[in-house]
């Protein structure tokens, strides 16, 4: 099992920069299938980004590709969400979410097993 804490949101101005941190515990981190998902208010939670488990690969949603950059470090534990050129409409809770299989597509929620409690990011306009 691993617990997920996400850190490093807050308020930022349109067109600002916010980098999220995810601090798994547990000794497995470097198997897991990392995510991040985020939820607007009256909104599903949709998929921001992912990377493999050795950080060779990474995936984007289309609204977020060349502003946001996900990445990784095993030794430490951590995944992060670097957040570029920000919109209002990426305001939302962020959520960092883990996976040991390749079991459904990595864009589904319900394809991960572990989730963190979540940080708010709220872009002004």
């Amino acid at each position: 099992q691993v617990q997920l804490v996400e850190s490093g949101g807050g308020l930022v101005q349109a067109g600002g920069s916010l980098r999220l941190s995810c601090a798994a515990s547990g000794r497995t981190f470097s198997t897991y299938f990392m995510g991040w998902f985020r939820q607007a208010p009256g909104k599903e939670r949709e998929f921001v980004a992912a990377i493999s488990w050795s950080g060779y690969s990474t995936y984007y949603t289309d609204s977020v590709k060349g502003r946001f950059t996900i990445s990784r470090d095993n030794a430490k534990n951590t995944v992060s969400l670097q957040m570029n050129s920000l919109k209002p409409e990426d305001t939302a809770v962020y959520y960092c979410a883990a996976r040991r299989t390749n079991s459904g597509s990595y864009t589904q929620g319900f394809s991960y097993d572990y989730w963190g409690q979540g940080t708010q990011v709220t872009v002004s306009s």
